[in-house]
């Protein structure tokens, strides 16, 4: 049974509809994603069926008492408040109405307020925010203010889960979310039975989370099932069909506008039908809304550096207490894309500055390249000046943009970037979150910079322009520093990754920092390695303690006797049984099969017409897919442990 149907909305600001006729329909525990072009109109739909904005027209309807709870991207608060209070918001009803019970008034309906406060269960409000604060592990006296961005991320979702809503909207859920943070989040929304809709451009969120994607383009919402490799594959199929539907239209009206124009067969009466089509056709011309168009982005390299960026040495780097670096030594050369992974707060923006020169480290020596360019994008674009205008902001005092050995006009820059010539003038605070992002991308690479820092450079883009930059990085011929809570992104992006380690679950240490091979996925699967070893193995002697004798043989030597022989064989590796043996021999077969069904699997969810064809396998084959890495990670380490017996 649907929650809530929304049905013909149409919402406007300015001459360009934000919904155009669109519709949808939520039924319980559904979980959908809301995606979409930056400015598209996404935020606002979230507000509508939150209803707390209304359309130009349209009708929604809802099921009878549902309880609808809205998180904003930045969730405000009561300055001063603290987080038990914040939170207790969301129960605000059940707390006013138990208090009024309580005061015993004798003007109140004491049946009707008891009634009330049991459907809201409102009697144990105080244990529900106490049980949601432990669960969101949120300190109920501090005041949130004080709190980190992700922090007070949590105090909101605090907030609307202590509701028990029926319907949870999300916008932009994952921003200012460290990695850990995001996977939380994500546990926490699997667990959670209500209906969801979230809007978000964090791919690994939605896939893990979501049910069903719904696009908003061009004012209209379509929906796909499944995840993002079945939606990617057929909206990609819609697009090339419209561009044909458009194609073969377009060319029927050029054909009918050569015939009008003969002039005297146009005109007689058994032509009026023709002509009446023509203006048919050239109406539903005017009226078509084309796809948008995508993000040019170009970037200067700058002179090329030395062959070393940086390198440092058993680098250190306290604040009073507080160590943030241990003994780190690494070297990054020209052209490395760099991922820089931890929680916030971990010490990773002090790293940067470290192999950027821009600190002194408090032991160790780091070494800078020569002839460095370096280019900053900033997460909270502190950079921007709100009341600038979007050309002042790109090339202030010039009208053109020099990259390198090419010269373009700002108009014709920003065009690249998606903004017209008509909001070329306009002032940045009425760019959205993600236009704000993408300009600060466009001032970015309008700059020669052959070093590129990017801190959180994905919040509120859309999904096409992550691509797009995805591509863009993985072709810059400098050197990339990444800092990103976009595992996918990080991934399809860095080539290694510099990763915070100082959790003692996975043998670290404060300040602990090492750098590996390849993206997120990769670092992932090595930590989890090191922490089922240390789970299922006592540490290693070290070399020293494995040359000298065990203190009961040195005192059994003393004395002129042998260690006793359960001592001896409980010392001694145990040997492989014919059972294990043979297993062993057989693990480098299975494994080989298993990288080739996983091959396979993966050109057949490649192919966009698999889609078409058998819709009905690609749930099963995702499935697949993911269970074949969970039996090949086992299988390598099996093998890896009987290996080490053998």
């Amino acid at each position: 049974m649907a929650l809530l149907t929304l049905s013909n909305a149409h919402l406007a600001f300015g001459h360009v509809p934000l919904l155009d006729g669109a519709g949808l329909s939520i039924d319980t525990g559904e979980r959908l994603a809301l995606i979409g072009r930056n400015g598209t109109g996404k935020s606002s739909l979230l507000k509508i069926l939150a209803g707390l904005d209304k359309p130009d027209d349209g009708v929604l309807q809802l099921q009878t008492g549902l309880r609808r709870v809205y998180v904003a991207q930045e969730p405000l608060f009561e300055p001063g408040i603290s987080v038990f209070d914040a939170v207790g918001e969301g129960v605000a009803e059940a707390r006013e109405l138990r208090a009024r019970y309580e005061a015993h008034d004798s003007s109140e309906d004491l049946d009707a307020l008891q009634t009330r406060i049991e459907a809201l269960d409102g009697w144990t409000w105080e244990q529900r925010v106490d049980q949601a604060l432990q669960r969101l592990h949120l300190d109920a006296e501090a005041r949130v203010e004080s709190l980190s961005g992700g922090t007070k991320k949590r105090v909101a979702l605090a907030r609307a889960l202590v509701a028990s809503p029926e319907l949870l909207l999300l916008d932009e859920p994952t921003n200012h979310l460290d990695i850990d943070a995001i996977e939380w989040l994500q546990d926490l929304l699997n667990d959670w039975r209500g209906a969801l809709v979230l809007v978000s451009h964090d791919r690994a969120f939605v896939d893990a989370v979501a049910t069903r994607i719904v696009e908003l383009d061009r004012g209209q919402l379509r929906s796909y099932p499944g995840k993002f490799p079945a939606f990617e594959a057929a909206k990609q199929r819609e697009i090339e069909n419209e561009a044909l539907a458009a194609a073969r239209a377009d060319k029927l009206l050029a054909q009918e506008e050569v015939w009008v124009r003969k002039g005297v067969e146009a005109r007689r009466t058994r032509s009026v039908g023709r002509i009446a089509r023509l203006q048919v056709l050239r109406a539903q011309r005017v009226a078509r809304r084309e796809q948008l168009g995508a993000v040019r982005l170009e970037l200067d390299a700058g002179l090329p550096p030395g062959k070393i960026v940086a390198e440092l040495k058993d680098v250190g780097m306290r604040f009073g207490d507080k160590l943030l670096v241990d003994k780190f030594s690494a070297t990054i050369l020209r052209g490395d894309k760099v991922g820089l992974i931890g929680p916030n707060g971990a010490g990773k923006t002090t790293l940067l500055k470290l192999i950027l020169g821009e600190l002194q480290p408090t032991s160790g020596s780091v070494r800078q390249g020569t002839r460095l360019q370096v280019a900053y994008f900033d997460q909270m674009r502190a950079g921007l000046n709100l009341d600038a205008t979007l050309v002042d902001t790109i090339s202030p005092g010039s009208e053109w943009i020099e990259t390198g050995t090419s010269r373009k006009h700002v108009m014709s820059y920003l065009t690249d970037f998606l903004f017209s010539p008509a909001r070329a003038n306009s002032p940045v605070r009425t760019l959205s979150g993600g236009e704000r992002n993408r300009l600060l991308l466009a001032r970015l690479f309008a700059l020669p910079a052959n070093v590129l820092v990017l801190d959180e450079p994905t919040n509120d883009l859309d999904i096409e322009t992550l691509e797009l930059l995805e591509e863009l990085l993985q072709s810059y011929s400098g050197t990339v520093f990444l800092v990103s809570h976009d595992r996918r992104f990080l991934d399809n992006a860095v080539t290694s990754t510099i990763a915070w380690e100082g959790d003692p679950a996975y043998g670290g240490r404060p300040g602990l920092w090492r750098e590996y091979e390849g993206g997120y996925e990769d670092w992932k699967t090595q930590r989890e390695r090191t922490r089922l070893a240390l789970a299922g193995s006592a540490p290693a002697p070290s070399p020293a303690s494995a040359l000298a004798p065990a203190p009961a043989a040195s005192a059994a030597a003393t004395r002129g006797s042998s260690p006793a022989p359960a001592t001896a064989s409980a010392a001694a590796p145990r040997k492989l049984s014919y059972k294990e043996q043979r297993e062993l021999e057989g693990l480098p077969a299975r494994i080989e099969a298993l990288e080739a069904e996983q091959k396979a699997l993966a050109e057949r969810l490649a192919d966009a017409g698999f889609y078409a064809r058998e819709p009905q396998n690609v749930a099963t084959a995702q499935i697949r897919m993911a269970a074949i890495d969970d039996e090949l990670l086992a299988a390598l380490e099996r093998w890896e442990a009987l290996g080490s017996r053998g």
